[in-house]
């Protein structure tokens, strides 16, 4: 068996970084959800909470999909104090959302 060529998550000091997730789903609407949940549930895994979340960086395969798909489940899930972002359109081979996310650990 061969090493792990990335880690899904990496802390370093007081920060916990998250490699890209891709939600899963049968509907482009059903992916964003599923990503904004993954992400939830691994910061959650780590003693973490999404309001901890302070970058986050969204690969999507449209950019034309922020206001209609991302930009509202950024206000649900972020409603107070919403991380940075930075989106960026990309080939993402019908995977259509990918978020990094960056933490900060709580003292």
């Amino acid at each position: 068996m061969s090493k792990p060529l990335l880690s899904r998550v990496r802390r370093a000091g007081r920060v916990l970084y998250l490699s890209g997730i891709i939600g899963r789903g049968d509907t482009k609407e059903s992916k964003f959800r599923d990503t904004f949940e993954r992400i939830k549930g691994v910061l959650e895994e780590n003693g973490l909470s999404l309001e901890d979340v302070v970058k986050a960086t969204v690969y999507l395969e449209d950019i034309n999909d922020r206001p209609k798909y991302l930009n509202p489940l950024w206000r649900e899930y972020f409603p107070d104090n919403p991380p940075t972002r930075t989106c960026v359109e990309a080939g993402l081979n019908g995977g259509q959302i990918e978020i990094t996310a960056v933490a900060a650990i709580p003292d």
